[in-house]
């Protein structure tokens, strides 16, 4: 059978025929091969490059390979963070002509890291609540789309940097099934999962002396069931209110809107007396900053980047005075909104150094600075200003974190 690779790009097969197929993936020579970090994965996985692309290549069996790169092209439909599928090759044998494993390819999603490497260094608790909640709200999209996991685990889930917080992705969809709906029972399930596989992850850390002593595996197993369990009840709860109090409603959707999400749609049903109104929603999209910033300044960043810069953003144009009495009114929000990205943002991104800005993408870069001058501000009791937060983040803490910021070599 001749090599085949099918793929969402029709550049993307050109690229991918230099690598050396006719080697299984173990014997791939470093020339080709990333040095990344890697999670474990019960399948042989290699890090390699393909023109300008860094991609991910796992090794499988066919049937399994082409469910999963539809399934992973249907969560990319559906926006729902997962990594990137780019081709299916098959039909691979060897010099002498001997069948090897058929295997999936995926974009390498860059700045993220598999949990084992975060715990190179002793992570704190904090911290690990914070990944907590990056992977329930993670479990909590894939199942408002219809996503049953059936292997939700630290193992299968990519972190990546999010302004304090963390953005999980879903890196291994070999286990999913797509449905209209799931049931309670569907989502019970892959919760339970969930509580297992991460228990038993964060045991096998304790045994390698690589967690907190602080940190209990089987409480850290159950957090993930009641973060998901409280943010899935604040999405889909009916309310009732009393009639005429639409301020409750709008109360309820900028509650929504600070953890995320939108509401696409809504229900609203009064009551046979008139005393009360119920209120559904029947939607719920997340990504509601991300949509904002987008939409104001093109700026694709992760959910709380985007909340941090549109934060930063409106300060700013607060500032703007862009007509005098009887001029015409002020320049639209987009429109400032561009000026900001020309003016302050690119400019600050700019100053850090590109060999000093590790694996941070440029929405992260900003986010530390504008940390790092409210520190220097709180410190100095007045605002010290952006450039000069900047010249001190360059000289005096980047230096200290460059090799936390460069990816590890793989084992």
């Amino acid at each position: 059978m001749a090599l085949q690779i099918s793929a969402t790009n029709p550049e993307h097969p050109a690229l991918l025929l230099a690598l050396p197929w006719q080697l299984p993936l173990e014997q791939w020579p470093e020339e080709y091969l990333v040095p990344l970090p890697r999670g474990i994965s019960r399948h042989v996985v290699r890090y390699a490059r393909a023109g300008e692309e860094v991609i991910a290549v796992k090794e499988l069996a066919e049937r399994p390979a082409l469910r999963e790169y539809e399934l992973l092209r249907d969560l990319d439909r559906l926006g729902i963070p997962a990594v990137d599928p780019l081709a299916v090759v098959t039909g691979r044998t060897d010099t002498a002509d001997r069948p090897l494993e058929p295997v999936l390819v995926t974009r390498h999603l860059r700045g993220s890291q598999p949990y084992r490497s975060m715990f190179e260094t002793t992570m704190r608790p904090a911290t690990m609540h914070r990944l907590m909640d990056a992977l329930a709200v993670l479990l909590v999209r894939l199942h408002l789309a219809g996503f049953a996991w059936g292997d939700c685990s630290l193992s299968n889930t990519l972190f990546r940097r999010d302004a304090g917080a963390y953005a999980a992705y879903l890196v291994d969809a070999e286990t999913g099934d797509l449905h209209t709906q799931l049931s309670t029972g569907q989502r019970e399930y892959d919760l339970d999962l969930a509580r297992v596989n991460i228990s038993g992850e964060l045991l096998d850390l304790e045994a390698s002396g690589a967690l907190h002593p602080s940190v209990d595996p089987i409480e850290f197993g159950r957090e993930i069931c009641d973060r998901y369990r409280g943010l899935w009840e604040e999405l889909t709860r009916t309310s009732v209110y009393p009639a005429g109090k639409y301020q409750y409603i709008e109360r309820r959707i900028r509650r929504l809107n600070d953890l995320g999400f939108d509401v696409a749609e809504m229900q609203i049903g009064h009551s046979s007396t008139g005393d009360t109104v119920t209120f559904v929603p029947k939607v719920v999209d997340a990504g509601h900053h991300q949509r904002q910033l987008l939409r104001l300044t093109g700026l694709d960043a992760e959910e709380n980047q985007a909340r941090r810069l549109l934060n930063d953003l409106e300060s700013w144009m607060a500032t703007q005075d862009d007509h005098a009495p009887g001029d015409p009114p002020a320049a639209r929000p987009e429109v400032l909104a561009h000026r900001w990205v020309r003016d302050v943002f690119r400019p600050t991104v700019r100053a850090v150094p590109v060999q000093l800005r590790g694996s941070m993408d440029p929405a992260e870069i900003y986010h530390e600075l504008l940390e790092h001058r409210w520190y220097l501000s709180e410190r100095a009791q007045h605002d010290i200003g952006l450039d000069t937060a900047v010249e001190d983040y360059i000289t005096n803490i980047l230096p200290k974190v460059r090799e936390t910021l460069q990816p590890t070599s793989a084992e």
